[in-house]
């Protein structure tokens, strides 16, 4: 693994964070898995695993550009904390409803899991990415 002034320094942009594209392949495959979800989830389950998985994403986005500010980047990851973790809940609730299969969510959980410890590791670590 890199040490974080290295990993840093190759890293120009949000999407070239691992934690990114580890978040937004998972997202897509969710996308994929929930459009065989029932109708009638459409507008529950169906759209809240979409939205918090798609949103981790987005707030490393945010993060990404916040981090003049250590208070304001630590806080978008924190953001970005609740939002896996949200979406590893509704990972839950797709088995225990059979809208998932066991090993394709525990898969996915592992993921979040992986994602969430990213993003432990960057808030520990904030001052190595902020913009001094």
């Amino acid at each position: 693994m890199l040490n974080m002034n290295v990993e840093r320094r190759l890293i120009k942009r949000y999407r070239d964070l691992e934690v990114y594209q580890t978040a937004f392949d998972a997202a897509m495959e969710i996308f994929e898995l929930s459009k065989q979800f029932p109708k009638e989830e459409r507008y529950s389950l169906t759209d809240q695993i979409r939205r918090s998985s798609r949103s981790v994403c987005a707030n490393l986005g945010e993060a990404w550009r916040k981090r003049r500010y250590k208070a304001a980047f630590i806080a978008k990851l924190s953001d970005c904390q609740a939002e896996a973790t949200e979406t590893q809940i509704w990972l839950e609730f797709s088995v225990k409803c059979h809208y998932l299969e066991t090993e394709r969510a525990r898969a996915l959980y592992k993921s979040y899991d992986k994602i969430l410890g990213q993003l432990v590791l960057m808030v520990k670590n904030s001052d190595q990415w902020l913009i001094h």
